[in-house]
């Protein structure tokens, strides 16, 4: 079977031949390349992106990689992407076309160039409904008044929205064409409906970095009263509902630490700090302050798979205090290694929680709720004991590499022989 996967990032044996750092995003598609290759042998596997000036291709551990032109331009639709992607469907003859994420105009340049009938479609998650709640419930006005000169010329936080549903509308047309769409929540499916009901929707979860299998969270080696975030620099990640518990939280256990993975967004100390200091940097950064908690965060700078496995190790409570969600894999990991869970209940993350058993959900508005489900778990060893040994059963089933790398053969068999 030969496939060809259609990404938005480079894979790290491509970026070692390039001379480039590995992104410190999409590991998972890397660990679920490995995963499908080690089940069936027989599969050819190529993997296409944007890269460079000019077209490129190279065969590295038995991997072909396509990049083609990037510009610009393939922030929009471009046209002139077609004829690279027939260039890549003559010289790969792929059996089927699996293109990861929708939000950017490329994979869709390849289903006009090329067709749809042997392409299926992954769901990440859906920028048209993300739009919607971008903002984390700030309200516009209070962003206005902590606008910098940076956000004002830069980093514009007020079109986000509109960005968003830019990608959105390019995510619609892809969904439309599309005859075949791969999910894994309840929430991704019920979106996939109302934008194109006669798509054949394929259920399948996600195989994680690989560090995550390999290590565990353990009661008597984390450090007490802890939180990890993964995430932080939008609104819609939620770190400011995150500071609000705080000062409900500081109340009970005045040691608490929010540990966040990634620089420290909100530093003002060098120059470069000052002259890149975005609008939703300054709000958290006065949110810190009125609440007391600005000695209680920590950024940990950017960090590897390795170190974040660690990270979510260390951790009394890992939180995803987003807006919303399709099903993140930070979570995953988090209940993979079983790492205590709180979740705000949006999105696909029901599917991941089942509140009191797997983890504990609250309502993204009401930070009270979260702040009482951090103290419940910092509160009580039997919970958080109980927690973690059901949320690793049920993570290792959901994210188990053989069993997801079969469940994805099955799907491209369907499409290639339309069962």
């Amino acid at each position: 079977m030969r496939v060809l996967w259609i990404t938005n990032i480079l894979f790290p044996d491509l970026c070692d031949k390039l001379g480039l750092k590995p992104p410190v995003v999409g590991g998972w598609m890397k660990s679920s390349a490995q995963a499908i290759t080690n089940y069936d042998k027989t599969v050819q596997l190529a993997v296409a992106t944007l890269y460079g000036k000019q077209y490129m291709k190279n065969v590295l551990n038995g991997v072909t990689y396509y990049c083609l032109p990037f510009t610009m331009r393939n922030a929009t639709y471009n046209k002139a992407l077609e004829k690279e992607w027939r260039k890549v469907a003559a010289d790969f003859n792929p059996d089927v076309v699996h293109i990861h994420g929708t939000e950017y105009p490329h994979g869709l340049a390849y289903m006009k160039a090329n067709g749809t009938d042997n392409v299926a479609i992954s769901l990440q998650g859906l920028m048209n409904v993300y739009s919607r709640y971008s903002f984390g419930q700030i309200p516009v006005s209070t962003l206005r008044r902590y606008t910098t000169l940076y956000g004002l010329l830069r980093d514009n936080i007020s079109a986000m929205p509109r960005k968003m549903e830019r990608q959105g509308q390019i995510e619609i047309e892809c969904m439309k064409m599309a005859k075949h769409i791969i999910g894994r929540t309840t929430w991704d499916k019920e979106h996939t409906w109302a934008i194109n009901p006669n798509v054949r929707y394929h259920f399948c979860n996600e195989t994680l970095r690989a560090p995550f299998y390999s290590n565990e969270w353990h009661l008597d080696k984390c450090e007490p009263h802890s939180i990890f975030l993964s995430q932080a620099y939008y609104p819609i990640k939620g770190i400011h509902k995150v500071i609000e518990a705080m000062s409900l939280i500081k109340r009970h256990y005045p040691d608490v630490k929010v540990y966040v993975a990634g620089a420290n967004f909100t530093a003002k100390q060098s120059l470069i700090n000052k002259l890149k200091f975005g609008t939703y940097a300054n709000y958290v950064l006065h949110l810190m302050a009125e609440h007391g908690v600005i000695d209680r965060f920590v950024f940990t700078g950017p960090i590897d798979e390795g170190e974040m496995a660690k990270m979510y190790q260390r951790a009394h409570v890992f939180v995803c205090p987003s807006s919303i969600e399709n099903s993140p894999n930070s979570l995953g990991e988090a209940q993979i290694l079983g790492t205590p869970c709180v979740a705000s209940y949006v999105g696909g993350i029901p599917d991941m929680i089942e509140n009191g058993k797997t983890g504990l959900l609250y309502r993204f508005e009401e930070h009270e709720m979260l702040a009482a489900a951090v103290c419940r778990i910092f509160s009580d060893d039997e919970l958080a004991l109980s927690l973690s040994e059901n949320e690793k059963v049920e993570a290792r089933k959901r994210h188990n590499p053989k069993l997801n790398a079969q469940r994805t053969l099955e799907i491209y068999n369907n499409i290639i022989y339309h069962q």
